[in-house]
């Protein structure tokens, strides 16, 4: 019902800026905005959080087109990377993982200095675990962020992926940091600021989606 609401929501909005006649980057910053809101919802109602009555056998990630679609609003045009991500996330709609992860490792054979390709294999590798943090996600993570330091979409999906396995202070300390350094006029500043309240209602040990 959720993913509903917000699909209409999304469609009344874009529905609008067409009427309006709007330049594209308020295409672009509103389309970021919503994206956001997307990411924010799939990890509020993440089943490892208190207070979700969803058993444990539904806890494995299913790949998110939302969240695929917010990493290429991080990423930018970037003609190196984008053919690997886009046969790996072909290849991970159907649910094979295995060579979704394959085919971005084949793509930093070619460019292994590229951050985007690193940032897209640790998500896929999350995937892969079923939700896992694996040494090898990780791995993949840091490397984003050692290659370009300012990128924001490294630190912002491995602290997204660190706060679905539970591992709730080391998620905070990279989206602590992360919002330090963020404009607070940018939709992401908005979205992480949420994110940081719910994790230390969790560290507190309060419901995660108490207002």
């Amino acid at each position: 019902m959720g993913w509903a609401l917000f699909a209409l929501l999304a469609a009344l909005v874009g529905t609008g800026l067409i009427l309006a006649r709007m330049p594209r980057p308020i295409w672009e910053l509103v389309g970021a905005a919503l994206l956001l809101g997307a990411a924010g919802y799939a990890w509020q109602g993440n089943p490892m959080l208190g207070g979700d009555p969803r058993k444990p056998t539904d806890s494995a990630l299913k790949f998110d087109n939302d969240l695929a679609n917010l990493r290429n609003a991080f990423s930018g045009p970037d003609n190196k990377s984008g053919p690997w991500i886009t046969m790996s996330d072909g290849l991970a709609r159907q649910g094979d993982y295995e060579n979704a992860s394959n085919a971005l490792v084949s793509g930093l054979k070619a460019h292994p200095d590229n951050a985007n390709l690193w940032v897209a294999l640790g998500n896929m590798l999350i995937y892969k675990a079923e939700g896992a943090v694996s040494p090898a996600a990780a791995y993949s993570y840091e490397q984003a962020i050692r290659l370009a330091p300012d990128n924001l979409a490294a630190p912002y999906f491995y602290g997204l992926a660190l706060a679905q396995s539970g591992q709730y202070d080391a998620a905070r300390k990279l989206w602590a940091a992360l919002y330090a350094r963020v404009p607070q006029d940018s939709p992401l500043h908005a979205d992480l600021e949420a994110n940081l309240s719910r994790l230390d209602r969790v560290l507190a040990g309060q419901p995660a989606m108490q207002p």
